[in-house]
């Protein structure tokens, strides 16, 4: 079908009229295409092709130059639905608008793995530091059902059902998380244009209610679950050690360098290095840490060649499979629920141990890096690095206690 040049309007309009439904219907075609110009609603016209075929427009300018914008079939919507579409879309010309434009943007938008794919690359890599698991998410529990769709057509209905699924298998935690991950993408998507501003579909859906972690490991656990780290390997088992002597992220120690060790100091940067695989820290902001005598045991224990990270894993990367590692020790010592137990619970049970000696909370969070109170600044980090190093023995002292009531040979004794 022959659509009208967008810069072309007829010199006349002999065919003004009101239009009624039985017009519309009864209207017969002639040889050549017929404007049907509405004197009820300004612009809308009734466009009749030879073949039979007829269709509503709206007809307007701007920046002083014609438009037409297709409303729809007039076998699909009824003569007063398209006369308030054609007023609601010239209430957007008044408002700035080019609801052609716009349209045309719209219908160029791709898949949304296309989109998503697109925020990935251009936004998420850079700004947010745990990219990788929302991405994971999203392509594991998002794309089997959206990814074809394009972002335009996907609705709240679409949603829901990938949310209530995970929701009904009891994964409430994760059909939050899946969630938030989706509704960003969107989010970035309206904010660049990549879809209406009305579009998106997570808005207005309830997040599953769920309790903070707060899962630490007991004084009598403690010393279980350091004799077990021996049977998880000896890089994998020490990565534990360390988060559990350090109380820093599990992202940062399993990525702990050499060149950011100077002496008993681990200091790393905030801002991730891709050319040697750092990912740096959580709130983008630098971190000092003391490594007491049996966090150094480690680090000498895995000494290998003076460079890289501490805990290698394959092909010289960091190591991975914490996660796994953590629940089959835990398994193995009895805990119960072990499959909810993660790496981040000893980070947890590290400041734990801290406040339970009568330290602060604020240095507790100093000590961990914790945004709302973090250290800013090359002098503060150093002006704290008394306290830091009497809060890191005195918590080694403690695991010393704990665990030295275990008859083993492996157990490095702790002392500070």
């Amino acid at each position: 079908m022959t659509r009208h040049k967008s810069s072309r309007r007829p010199k006349a309009e002999p065919n003004r009229r009101r239009l009624s439904d039985r017009f519309v219907k009864t209207v017969t075609p002639s040889d050549k295409r017929v404007l049907y110009w509405d004197t009820v609603q300004h612009g809308l016209v009734l466009q009749v092709e030879p073949t039979g075929h007829k269709a509503y427009k709206l007809y307007y300018r701007f920046n002083k130059r014609p438009r037409w914008f297709h409303i729809d079939d007039a076998q699909a919507i009824g003569l007063k639905a398209a006369r308030e579409a054609a007023r609601a879309r010239r209430e957007e010309v008044i408002r700035g608008i080019d609801v052609h434009a716009t349209k045309l943007a719209a219908e160029r938008v791709g898949t949304f793995a296309e989109v998503a794919d697109q925020y990935r690359e251009e936004f998420a890599k850079g700004r947010n530091k745990s990219w990788q698991q929302a991405d994971y998410l999203v392509r594991r529990y998002a794309l089997p059902k959206l990814g074809s769709m394009r972002v335009q057509d996907i609705r709240r209905a679409d949603i829901r059902s990938i949310i209530r699924a995970l929701t009904t298998s009891g994964k409430l935690v994760m059909a939050n998380q899946v969630l938030a991950s989706t509704s960003k993408i969107f989010s970035w998507a309206i904010s660049n244009d990549i879809a209406d501003a009305q579009s998106n579909p997570c808005a207005g859906i309830e997040r599953n209610p769920t309790k903070s972690r707060e899962r630490i490991l007991s004084e009598s656990e403690l010393p279980l679950f350091w004799a077990a780290t021996g049977g998880v390997g000896l890089v994998t088992g020490r990565a534990l050690r360390m988060l559990l002597l350090t109380g820093q992220r599990p992202g940062e120690v399993r990525h702990m360098r050499r060149e950011h060790l100077d002496g008993n100091w681990w200091t790393f940067p905030g801002e991730p290095d891709e050319r040697v695989g750092w990912p740096g820290t959580k709130n983008a902001g630098s971190h000092r840490v003391w490594l007491t005598k049996p966090a150094m045991a480690i680090v000498r224990e895995l000494e290998n060649g003076g460079e890289g990270f501490v805990f290698c894993g394959a092909r010289r990367s960091a190591i991975t499979g914490l996660d796994a590692a953590m629940r089959s020790i835990c398994a193995e010592i009895g805990i119960r629920r072990p499959d909810k137990i993660t790496p981040h619970d000893l980070r947890r049970t590290h400041g734990t141990l801290v406040t339970s000696l009568g330290f602060s909370r604020d240095a507790m969070n100093r000590i961990q890096n914790h945004k709302e109170g973090g250290i800013a600044s090359v002098y503060d980090r150093h002006s704290y690095a008394d306290e830091h190093r009497k809060i890191q023995k005195a918590v080694a002292s403690r695991l010393g206690q704990l665990i030295g009531d275990l008859e083993t040979s492996e157990i490095i004794a702790i002392q500070s």
